[in-house]
């Protein structure tokens, strides 16, 4: 059987419906909605001059100079891969696609004999809602004939807003399982998958953090709770990439079937009820995450008891939450979206942390005043960049909620706008009939 020209996956964004700050923690759970925007990776077998070094090429087309050139050289005892960035029109790094590449091509060595690497071309296509929109101009943004999802965008990567979708996440997982499925002799599996990705995720961002974003990635809608974070530390306890056997290292702790990872995704009873949506508008304003947790992972390791009262009742009505829309109970999950944003109020209050800030707070209250608007959250770690609703299905509803966010913005009450996207169940996914056009014949 001749091998395909090129392999696509796609992989979800995600939101965090439930368990902020809890997630972080093994005690506790959250309940994380993949989305419908998603990033694509297509992979594809580049030809070079015989004798040449192998050469990897990774575009993001939609953007301004957005490429980067890779030498790809196996190096001795175990160390894996050295992926090195060389003269490339984009000057600047991209850790999470040069990470991932290292890990993954470390990796895929102990699975084979091969004494050389293939040459390749990668492209990375990012659905409209990953990004704040500019200003609408013919002279600014062109888009390939072919109906697609994506636009381009007149700016680098580095300059391109936002929307908090989980891109990092999303390309991780999506670069890690397009580079497994064109390179194995079998398809990888969903284990192996969301492990190498985890792996990968964590050590270009430079931490271990709960890993509930790659998860959605892997699998799309589920109620997650993470994995020790021991396990990936022991990759690199011993020396990272490049060391004396760290691809057998790596291969040793995200390989399934040793029961190593501790992760527990629960897919069954998770779901949006039928005849409702759950959607996504972006604030555009933005906070600083990080600093965030850390603020309110100090006054949770100075207050114990009062913080592990809310962290109990939170848990409580999270998982109240996710069987009010297992079971579509619409005045249950509008009970539970209240209790969930008073516990959350308290905790900021509590805190000293914004994690629903006073004008999220009106919004929200004036969002839910809306008819066909059950309730809604700040989702995730908090903060001022967006906030998650749901809905009933249908126009009317939507419409009623594009009205009033309008007269939120024109009160300069602050920039407020409905994405596209939209929750949905599934996680990440081999693109075999996706019509790219001229997006990667570039």
């Amino acid at each position: 059987m001749s091998k395909p020209s090129h392999t696509a996956v796609s992989a979800p964004g995600k939101v965090l419906l439930a368990g902020g700050y809890l997630v972080l923690d093994r005690a506790y759970t959250g309940l994380v909605f993949g989305l419908s925007a998603r990033i694509h990776v297509i992979v594809k077998e580049a030809v070079t001059a015989e004798g040449a070094e192998p050469l990897i090429v990774v575009k993001s087309p939609q953007f301004v100079e957005a490429e980067w050139r890779y030498s790809a050289v196996i190096l001795g005892d175990g160390a894996g891969v050295e992926v090195k960035q060389i003269e490339s029109p984009s000057t600047s790094r991209n850790p999470f696609v040069e990470t991932t590449l290292t890990y993954t091509l470390s990796y895929f060595l102990t699975t084979t004999t091969l004494t050389t690497l293939p040459s390749l071309t990668i492209t990375i296509l990012a659905d409209n809602d990953y990004y704040s929109q500019p200003p609408s101009s013919p002279t600014t943004i062109t888009t390939p004939s072919s109906p697609s999802p994506f636009t381009s965008f007149p700016t680098p990567l580095t300059s391109a807003n936002k929307t908090g979708l989980g891109s990092s996440a999303a390309l991780t997982t999506a670069l890690t399982s397009s580079l497994l499925h064109f390179l194995l002799p079998t398809p990888p599996t969903q284990i192996l998958q969301h492990n190498l990705s985890q792996a990968c995720h964590c050590a270009a961002q430079g931490k271990i953090g709960s890993g509930f974003d790659v998860a959605a990635a892997v699998y799309g809608t589920c109620l997650y709770r993470r994995f020790s974070p021991s396990l990936l530390s022991s990759i690199s306890d011993a020396g990272g990439p490049g060391s004396q056997g760290f691809a057998e290292r790596l291969r040793g702790v995200v390989g399934e079937g040793d029961g190593k990872w501790d992760t527990q995704i629960e897919k069954e009873g998770v779901a949006i009820p039928r005849g409702y949506a759950l959607v996504m508008c972006d604030v555009d304003c933005g906070s600083q995450t990080v600093g965030m947790v850390k603020s309110v992972l100090a006054w949770r390791g100075k207050e114990v008891d009062d913080a592990g009262r809310i962290w109990t009742s939170l848990q409580t009505s999270n998982e109240e939450l996710a069987r009010a829309l297992s079971a579509g109970k619409e005045d249950e999950i509008s009970r539970a979206f209240g209790a969930i944003r008073a516990l959350i109020r308290e905790m900021g209050e509590k805190s000293g942390v914004p994690i629903e800030p006073a004008a999220q707070t009106a919004l929200l209250d004036k969002l839910g005043e809306v008819e066909g608007v059950v309730g809604g959250v700040v989702p995730g770690a908090g903060g001022h960049d967006a906030v998650a609703l749901l809905i009933r299905e249908g126009d009317e509803t939507l419409e009623r909620v594009k009205k009033a966010l309008e007269e939120w913005t024109a009160k300069g009450e602050g920039k407020v706008k409905l994405l596209g996207v939209k929750g949905e169940m599934e996680g990440v996914r081999v693109e075999k009939d996706f019509e790219y056009g001229s997006w990667i014949e570039a």
